[in-house]
């Protein structure tokens, strides 16, 4: 509720977080929004959207000149954004960059760590990519020369051929070429074939892998040869084929060699790659599914080698390669991709093996080593960088807080520095400066509050609840104590505090009668004279526990509640030592609606071990932003516990429905119509406890006027 107004400080000066030049400090978004609107740009940014949305309903209707100024105000409403970007970029900057800490490592990770990682990510991707370019070469070479040895195997055969003379011996010749083929290549076929529509003439091999010796083609002028797909009952396979014209006999005949892509023949590649080839893709077309271009809707996929285990593709980078795939029947080379995952391991010890000697091995590990040892001195460097941005920035921030501590009035604060350097020494300079400062205040704030507590002493006997209402512009204070008996334990105080600052205080002493009154008379001079030391309400409960705590016997407490209204800050700032709830109006509720606000807090004066600082730390300090209209009501329990006959209490709820209904009244008929209403409850019924109320209304300041001159 509190947290985007001033916080009080240690000697009860609120200073606002803008003050200090911290933009780290939350800021008040609706005053920056405001300070927008108000500015220049955001009323021509208003303007500009204003004459657009009358425009926007006319549309094509507006007449020519309407237009034009709509898309002059489109261009204003840019320029302005981005003015307003820049300007929300700027203030961001700032807050980002404000700290010296963050300057450092900002400076250190430009500086340092940027431009390694962005190197080492260049030379990654780049022997990255350098590493998937070799692999896709040999296997792309790999490929070629199975081609290769098809086209070879075909020109053999032809030569052979030609130096057969009978028809029994053609089979024999291709049988023959077979038989030192198929150790390499299993599942090689080889055939003599004619024009199309002549029957075949020879055929060695299975020619299982496509439908039968295909025709010889019409665009085989003397050689040729490629890689392409062929398709037998909805099974494909890649096949090297090579064909080689003949003539024999006076007819021209085609010697044609298929070497299928074979589990035996992609592990060898995959050997002499140091890959792992998963499919090649292509679109089927023509009757032996010859592949075309890739990455079309009717593309297909053939398995090269079965599915590799998760041992043999650990560590693979997957890679596609283009290569030209054959269309046997109009011999058109066509785009099909090579999918396969690159094992870099393997691939570098092919590529650097030498002998027995592995020097693949070698390279890798002090390739390894030199990688550690990088990794390691930059992790060391990092983190070093920041420990010496933490401990310089850590200095300059504690002499920071410590200078503005001070300068709020903090004089106990001391810088916490165990660098044993400059910064060290100049800690401790600040904590001796500071702590001679102090002692010497401390000094002069003891004397004034035992001259203050020797004055009051003489005068309490004089008065016990003051004469009269406060006054002061900008605060309308009336205030009203009906004790039970002749004397009672209720108390209200206000306190001229300067400055437009008014403390009031209304405490209840538990019991009745003349020790209340001494205990009240007591805890009067007390704050009387602790006002005057301690601008902190809590500060000031602290203090007053302290003392009362060994004064009060064993069976009495007292709960008080204090308040320090600040007009010149506009705030109201209070705590709550175990007494009733303050009850809070604020002006601006529509329907008016109150507030019970109760802060923590243990009552004053208990006697027990290590009440003190219990004490100290379960006290709450809270502050309020108030203005005009505000109404703010302290009482006891003898309000709101007050009992009719039947023993009903007045109670809380009713009390909050009295104060939304008249809240609107002058504190003094307001005071008037509490007690009324109060004893219409209460009827004949017997007052069994003391009734205090004080009401704190809040009004406009004069213009102008010095509330140091209301003091008395």
């Amino acid at each position: 509720m509190t947290a985007s107004h001033p916080a009080p400080s240690a000697t009860g000066v609120s200073v606002a977080p803008e003050r200090s030049g911290n933009p780290d400090a939350p800021p008040d978004r609706l005053s920056r929004v405001r300070a927008v609107v108000a500015s220049r740009v955001g009323r021509a940014l208003l303007a500009t959207l204003g004459l657009k949305l009358v425009v926007a309903p006319l549309g094509t209707d507006a007449p020519g000149w309407l237009r034009v100024i709509d898309s002059v105000g489109t261009i204003v409403i840019a320029v302005g954004l981005g003015y307003l970007l820049f300007r929300l970029l700027a203030r961001l900057q700032r807050r980002l960059l404000w700290r010296v800490r963050r300057k450092l490592v900002l400076s250190y990770l430009l500086i340092g760590f940027v431009p390694i990682l962005l190197a080492g990510s260049f030379f990654l991707l780049s022997g990255t990519l350098l590493l998937l370019t070799v692999s896709s070469s040999l296997v792309q070479r790999g490929l070629d020369d199975v081609v290769e040895d098809a086209t070879t195997l075909a020109a053999m055969t032809a030569v052979d051929l030609e130096s057969t003379t009978g028809s029994r011996d053609l089979s024999a010749v291709l049988v023959r070429r077979l038989q030192v083929t198929e150790g390499r290549y299993p599942g090689a076929s080889i055939a003599l074939v004619g024009r199309p529509g002549d029957p075949t003439d020879a055929i060695a091999g299975e020619w299982d892998h496509a439908p039968g010796p295909p025709p010889s083609p019409a665009w085989l002028a003397r050689s040729g040869g490629g890689l392409l797909m062929t398709e037998v009952a909805g099974r494909r396979s890649i096949v090297a084929r090579g064909a080689q014209r003949v003539r024999w006999q006076e007819r021209v005949y085609v010697v044609v060699v298929d070497l299928p892509l074979s589990d035996g023949v992609v592990a060898r590649l995959q050997e002499d790659s140091g890959t792992v080839l998963i499919d090649i893709g292509g679109s089927t077309s023509g009757s032996e599914g010859v592949v075309g271009s890739t990455l079309v809707a009717d593309e297909v996929r053939v398995p090269l080698s079965p599915p590799a285990g998760p041992m043999e593709t650990a560590g693979g980078l997957p890679w596609v390669s283009f290569l030209d795939l054959l269309d046997w029947p109009t011999g058109e080379h066509r785009r099909g991709a090579l999918s396969f995952q690159v094992r870099p391991s393997v691939l570098y010890g092919l590529l650097v093996r030498s002998g027995e000697f592995n020097l693949a091995g070698v390279l890798v590990v002090t390739l390894v080593l030199i990688a550690v040892m990088f990794l390691t001195i930059e992790a060391v460097a990092l983190v070093m960088g920041f420990a010496l941005a933490k401990s310089i920035t850590g200095a300059v921030h504690e002499l920071f807080t410590g200078t503005e501590r001070v300068q709020r009035g903090d004089l106990s604060h001391r810088i916490q520095v165990d660098t044993q350097d400059q910064l060290g020494e100049l800690a401790a300079s600040f904590n001796a400066m500071t702590g001679s400062i102090g002692g010497l205040l401390e000094q002069a704030q003891e004397k004034r509050r035992l001259e203050e507590e020797l004055r009051i002493a003489r005068d309490i006997q004089m008065s016990l609840l003051p004469d009269a209402p406060a006054s002061m512009p900008g605060l309308e204070v009336s205030a009203v104590c009906r004790p039970a008996r002749e004397v009672g334990g209720d108390y209200y105080e206000f306190v001229r505090l300067g400055d437009g600052r008014l403390g009031v205080l209304v405490a209840d002493v538990s019991g009745k009668g003349t020790s209340a009154a001494f205990y009240m008379a007591e805890l009067k001079g007390l704050i009387l004279s602790l006002t005057q030391i301690y601008q902190s309400p809590k500060r000031l409960l602290i203090e007053v526990n302290r003392i009362l705590a060994t004064s009060l016997d064993n069976r009495t407490f007292i709960t008080m509640i204090y308040a320090v209204v600040d007009l010149e800050a506009r705030t109201m700032t209070y705590v709550r030592a175990g007494h009733t709830p303050l009850i809070y109006l604020p002006a601006n509720g529509h329907p008016p609606q109150t507030q019970i606000l109760i802060p923590d807090g243990l009552v004053v004066g208990l006697q027990l071990d290590g009440i003190e600082e219990r004490f100290a730390d379960l006290l709450e300090e809270r502050t309020l932003p108030i203005a005009p209209g505000d109404l703010f009501v302290l009482f006891t329990d003898g309000i709101t516990e007050a009992m009719n006959e039947e023993f009903d209490l007045f109670g809380e709820e009713r009390f909050s429905r009295l104060l939304e209904e008249h809240g609107h009244l002058p504190s003094d008929a307001l005071r008037d119509r509490i007690l009324g209403d109060v004893e219409a409850f209460v009827g004949d019924a017997e007052q069994h406890d003391d009734m205090t109320v004080v009401l704190v209304q809040i009004d406009d300041p004069p213009s102008g006027l010095d509330t140091d001159a209301t003091q008395p």
